[in-house]
This record gives C-alpha cells, structure tokens and sequence, in this order.
C-alpha cells in the first residue's frame, strides 16, 4: 500500500501522520433510521444478550461473590464530576457546556473494565452453547447448577483462547477459568506485566508476542483452529463481544433517569469513548444508539500513535489498512488502545452511526489521570483517561465547533450532557497506580 498516494491530496491524513491531536468528523453519519437500514445487526439481538446475562446472573453471584450486591448484575457506576469538569476548564484553558459525568466501567466487577461486558458474555454464551448441544441443560433451567463440579469437569475439556493487549485477556481469562475451562491468552508486548502474572496467578496460560496486537489475534486464531476442542474469542470480528456490549445502553438509560438527567432534542447526550480495535467502543455506541436515536452523539478516542480505527473510517480502507502502512509506529502508554488495525465488523457498522473521532497525545492521559484522582479520588488507567480529549476538544477546536453548528447544537449546548466512558483501572496495583500518577512524558 502506498503511503504517499493515500495521503498526498489529504490534508487531514497528513496532520494525523504527524501525530497532531485533531477531530475526525464523519461525513457518511446519517440520520438514525437512515444508519439503521445499513446494519445487519437486529435491535432483538441486543434484548436476547440482555436476557442471557440475566438468565446467568444466578451463576454469576456464585462464582463471583463480588456480584452478590447486584444479584449477579455486572454494571458500573454512573457520576457527575463537576470537580473534575471544572479542573479541566481552568487547566486547559475552555469552557464545557452542560454536566460531565464518568461511567464508570473502569470499576465494573470481576475483570475491572469494558471488557467485562462482552468478554464474559462471550463464555458464558460459549458455555450456554455446549452444555444445551450436550442435553445437560435447557433454557428453562437454573443456570446456577453450571457451578457444580460436574459441569466444571466437562468444561475442562474445551479450551478458550483469546488475543489480547491486556483487558479482554482479564475479562476472558478469568472468566473461563472460574467455569473450568482451560485458557489461553496471547498477549502483544505492549501488555502490562501485572496484567500477565494476574491472569497466570487465576489459571491461564499466557502466551507472549514480541510483536503487536493484530499479531497476538493472529497467532491465538491459528493455534485454536488447529484443536478441535478450542474456542477462540475473535476480537476483531466477534459478533457475541459487540452484542455484550451494547447491553450497557439499555442499564444507561436507567441511570441517567435516576439521576433526573433529560435526554432530548433539546438535551443532547455526548458520549466520549476510548477506542482500540474497537469492538467495545462500537458495541456501545450501538446499543445507545438505539436507544436514543438522534439525540446522541458519539464520538471514538484514540492515541496520536495508535489512531487505527481513524484511518480504518476516513479513508474507507477499514481493517484493509494499519496506521503502519502510514508510518505510524503504533506505539503508545495507552496499552488497551494500541491496536494498529481495526475491526472489519464495527468499522463497518460505525460508517453511518459515529459521529467523529478524537486522538490525543499519550502525556495528556497522565496528566488527566492525576486531575481526577487529585479532583475526584477515582483512580482510572491511562488509556481510560483518553475519553478526556472529547469534552476538552469538542468546544475548543475548529471541528469541534463545525460539528455543533452542522448539528444544530449551538443553542443547546448549556443543556447537553457529556460522558467520559472510563474503560478501566480497578484491578490495577496500587504500586502500578502510583507509577501512573507520577509519570510525565
């Protein structure tokens, strides 16, 4: 692919090359029930993922003990951080119209990010699957009876393998292991170590690459479709992923009500959320599109290094082009994010849904890192804190203010509604936490 041809009468493409922060917008983004007619995904298939993690919560609060308070529900807080918002202003030096709120994903039980949603949902559907093919369970059953030793035993035949730059590898490792499974996570070098000895100290195999995530996924794909016995979590075209993650939007909408925030034409929700092959960013915007239609506006963030799904959507190219094609090195402290190829399945899907796409320089995820601890006491990961970029830049850059005003949102500014998506940060050590805090690039 030639480099040169792709970006010579390309202005945009030459700033991202050049590792400037910027605003993507979207030029295909349609209306909602334009978009819709363009996904091969049925809203119904969000309800029955709904359904599903409800059926298991029983199970759930069995093997997690964590997840007695919920019932065996995985979900996150949602809370305004007006501290933070403020600390913002003063420090960047702009003004963000209407309340700012964290979703706190980076606190969700179990796996302690995102990717708690569509990695668990994936075994447990891989599990469902198995047991009812082999008459030990029906739909109608207690699916609690899966923790028996029995079913444990029969899990311990089948092999669950998963490509991983560190989160999904938690989320799935975990998981598998606490059903009986064996499992095996591939890891890019770019994965944190701690993330590594903590899936090893819960039973996994971890499996380490000298090279980047899409060669992790690669490899873990190859060495599953050589064992009839194993599973392998696709994360780049997993369709069971991105329906666990659209789940969050119905829960969403239940929190915000509780918090007696309005969500209308009048009351726009914009929603920041940090990307990597982008599978839970896409499953999530999915999910609250369709549930609030065009009065959402959601936007992906990325590192300057590592803007993959960016280039994947502007030039059309999707998965067919790596930020390395570019001369990108790919290479950022935001671990989670450090994809250098996009999903083929969500980039295809956000073509007419997303509304644009931020990147930010790797210093600013410490730096916003250390504002919401010092402001709020929340301690997220780095790459969490990418979902800053959006609030921060939305009303302060060129693209920022041409979206609003193509939106028609200029009047109603004062009365929107911003979420930073915090991806992770729970299970990170406290002395790993404390590394975070004091580094400055």
């Amino acid at each position: 692919m030639n480099k040169n041809e792709i970006i010579k009468n390309n202005e945009f493409l030459k700033s991202v090359v050049n590792l400037n922060e910027t605003l993507w917008l979207n030029t295909k983004l349609k209306t909602y029930n334009e978009a819709s007619k363009n996904v091969n995904i049925d809203i119904a298939a969000i309800d029955d993922a709904e359904l599903r993690l409800k059926k298991f919560a029983s199970l759930i609060e069995i093997l997690f003990p964590e997840t007695k308070p919920s019932h065996g529900i995985i979900e996150s807080p949602l809370k305004e951080i007006e501290k933070m918002k403020n600390k913002l202003q003063n420090s960047y030096n702009i003004q963000i119209s209407g309340k700012l709120l964290l979703k706190m994903d980076s606190h969700l039980a179990i796996a302690g990010s995102v990717k708690a949603r569509g990695g668990i949902y994936e075994v447990l559907k891989y599990a469902e699957s198995l047991v009812i093919k082999n008459n030990m369970l029906t739909e109608d059953d207690d699916y609690s009876i899966l923790a028996e030793q029995k079913y444990r035993d029969f899990f311990n035949q089948y092999t669950i393998q998963v490509g991983s730059t560190g989160n999904l590898g938690l989320s799935i490792g975990i998981t598998s292991a606490a059903l009986g499974f064996k499992v095996i996570v591939h890891m890019s070098s770019d994965a944190k170590q701690w993330k590594k000895s903590l899936l090893r100290s819960k039973g996994a195999t971890v499996v380490e690459y000298d090279s980047d995530f899409s060669k992790a996924v690669e490899e873990g794909r190859k060495l599953s479709d050589m064992d009839e016995m194993s599973y392998f979590v696709d994360d780049e075209n997993s369709r069971n992923l991105f329906l666990g993650y659209s789940v969050a939007a119905r829960r969403l909408k239940k929190q915000l009500i509780d918090l007696n925030v309005t969500v209308d034409k009048e009351h726009p929700l914009i929603v920041y959320l940090p990307c990597g092959v982008g599978g839970a960013p896409g499953g999530i915007t999915y999910g609250l599109k369709s549930v609030y239609k065009d009065n959402i506006h959601c936007f992906f963030v990325e590192p300057t290094h590592a803007p993959s799904m960016l280039i994947g959507m502007a030039t059309g190219l999707h998965n067919e082009i790596s930020v390395q094609d570019l001369g990108i090195d790919g290479k950022t402290h935001a671990d989670g994010l450090a994809v250098g190829r996009p999903s083929k399945l969500v980039g295809k899907i956000m073509d007419y849904i997303l509304s644009g796409i931020f990147t930010i320089d790797d210093n600013k995820l410490y730096n916003n890192m250390r504002l919401l601890h010092e402001t709020e006491g929340i301690d997220i990961e780095p790459s969490s804190c990418a979902a800053f970029a959006g609030p921060i830049l939305l009303e302060s850059s060129k693209e920022g203010i041409q979206y609003i005003k193509e939106n028609n949102l200029e009047d109603k500014m004062t009365n929107a509604t911003h979420i930073a998506w915090a991806t992770g940060g729970l299970l990170v050590p406290e002395e790993i936490n404390n590394q975070f805090l004091s580094t400055y690039l």
